[in-house]
């Protein structure tokens, strides 16, 4: 099997576009000789300028927004409901807010480790749902994964975190809208969410607008 480490280059391009070839890339987290490994099959693209579900929406700069206005291949990790971590990854240019959520991954290596992490318990002990449930979301793959606040504005292309390709390239994308952004205006309805078709790790599935 052929394994690359994905190219700067991959990532200085539009977040649609970053979002959609990310899907069925692999993802690795190193942490305290754990290494997590899981293959992306859920995303969804921000771009700042034109975008009011974009935290840094028409070039709104804070410090909690930062990360997104650097050059791209960082990490952008963030809080939701003040408990749950989430990330994102810088792409585009310097300058231009543009990212791309990571909702959900297929884990591949590392299980008992992610099971630990999400539930507190061995891989063996889990339920059927808790095992469909370990990393079908945004928040809970950072929990399974290691991966806090300490990695924001980290680069992914470090031992602690990068992201290589294999040759699994055949399935169907579902092209959709992004979850829980209805305050966002005409922006709700923008088709900028990724996903493999029929993969059970994906968070929410709607097949009507499957391509």
């Amino acid at each position: 099997m052929k394994l690359n480490t994905l190219s700067l280059g991959f990532f200085q391009r539009d977040a649609r576009k970053v979002a959609e070839d990310l899907l069925g890339k692999i993802l690795v987290r190193n942490y305290m000789g754990f290494k997590l490994t899981g293959r992306i099959v859920e995303t969804e693209a921000y771009v700042g300028k034109i975008d009011k579900a974009s935290h840094a929406y028409n070039y709104k700069k804070t410090h909690r927004t930062e990360p997104l206005f650097k050059s791209a291949g960082i990490a952008y990790v963030y809080k939701i409901y003040g408990m749950y971590n989430c990330m994102n990854i810088v792409t585009g240019t310097e300058g231009d807010p543009q990212g791309v959520l990571i909702r959900a991954i297929e884990p591949i290596d590392g299980i008992e480790i992610m099971s630990e992490n999400r539930f507190k318990k061995p891989f063996s002990d889990l339920k059927s749902r808790e095992i469909f449930n370990l990393t079908s979301g945004p928040g809970k793959l950072c929990i399974a994964f290691n991966i806090d606040k300490s990695l924001n504005a980290h680069s992914i292309f470090s031992d602690e975190l990068f992201l290589y390709e294999d040759d699994f390239k055949d399935f169907n994308i579902v092209y959709s809208k992004r979850i829980g952004i209805d305050y966002a205006e005409e922006a709700k309805d923008f088709l900028w969410r990724y996903y493999i078709n029929d993969n059970k790790y994906v968070s929410v599935i709607d097949k009507k607008s499957s391509l």
